[in-house]
């Protein structure tokens, strides 16, 4: 992401936009009673491991919290 420039806006944005969908589509309930994470891993510190922008969508029942 530090290398994100202006000219990458609709591509982020798109990205975004996405987001909710592939929830919902891997079993994540988007919405005010469900929800979904979104991680960008940035750089060796930030546990990146795979060098091109990509979104980790993470959520979905969480059998441990009753």
């Amino acid at each position: 992401m530090e290398s994100a420039e202006v000219a990458d806006a609709p591509l982020l944005g798109r990205m975004m936009e996405l987001a909710p969908r592939l929830a919902k589509e891997q079993g994540c309930r988007p919405g005010k009673d469900g929800g979904f994470r979104l991680v960008v891993n940035n750089g060796a510190d930030g546990g990146q491991e795979v060098y091109h922008l990509h979104l980790h969508v993470m959520g979905g029942p969480r059998p441990w919290k009753k």
